[in-house]
């Protein structure tokens, strides 16, 4: 009986061995293992649960004030979170507590892909701002303000959101593709089929906004 080839054997195995990977679990209850550029993040406890919180550096301008999560190499996957985030004390009136997660961080955080929401639009009054409840960015070089400008409406959406209130998040990328999830939804809140740095891979960092007091917990990457 002739002995099945070692490409036959890997054939089969390797699909299998594949969709089997465990994913790699964060559990954010402090800050250690977290890489901070422009913000300072520590251990909280905030709505019953353990967590990390984080917030901007004074001064900090810009879009990226990062938390980046050491040896979370990403390039196509699932990245699952629960988030909280709300207007920190003394926060200008245009704060909206911008919290988010970016991915595909490229070293120094130089560049990369980032879905956010904006809390306080979830239930506003004005159906516009409804509408930009969350938001797709590529650092540097297509922020919101431009995006808005040039494709109104394309990378922004509605979702039902509250300031401060634990929120399931749910990003599954693939190739140019991305898919933003929110409260466990089956279909997803946001579609980009365009990501900006193309076919990359980097980091997963967590994302904070001007004037935001954000908090983080039980952060887990699927290949």
């Amino acid at each position: 009986m002739r002995r099945p080839s070692l490409f036959l054997v890997l054939l089969v195995v390797l699909p299998f061995s594949l969709a089997g990977q465990s994913p790699r679990v964060f559990p954010l209850k402090s800050a250690e293992g977290l890489q901070l550029k422009n913000v300072k993040a520590e251990a909280a406890t905030y709505r019953g649960r353990s967590a990390v919180r984080v917030v901007r550096l004074p001064g900090a301008m810009g879009e990226d004030a990062l938390a980046l999560l050491a040896g979370s190499d990403f390039k196509d996957g699932t990245i699952e979170l629960e988030l909280a985030g709300a207007p920190g004390p003394g926060a200008a009136e245009a704060a909206r507590g911008f919290i988010g997660v970016a991915f595909r961080v490229h070293p120094e955080a130089a560049k990369f892909e980032c879905f956010y929401l904006r809390p306080t639009n979830g239930r506003a009054e004005d159906q516009l701002r409804r509408n930009h409840s969350t938001q797709y960015v590529s650092f540097p070089d297509y922020s919101w303000m431009r995006l808005r400008k040039e494709t109104p409406g394309l990378y922004e959406s509605y979702a039902d959101l509250e300031p401060g209130v634990w929120t399931k998040v749910k990003i599954v990328v693939a190739g140019l593709k991305a898919r933003l999830y929110v409260h466990g939804a089956g279909q997803p809140s946001l579609l980009v089929n365009d990501l900006k740095l193309g076919d990359a891979r980097g980091t997963v960092a967590l994302w904070v906004g001007p004037g935001t007091d954000g908090y983080f917990t039980d952060l887990r990457i699927t290949p």
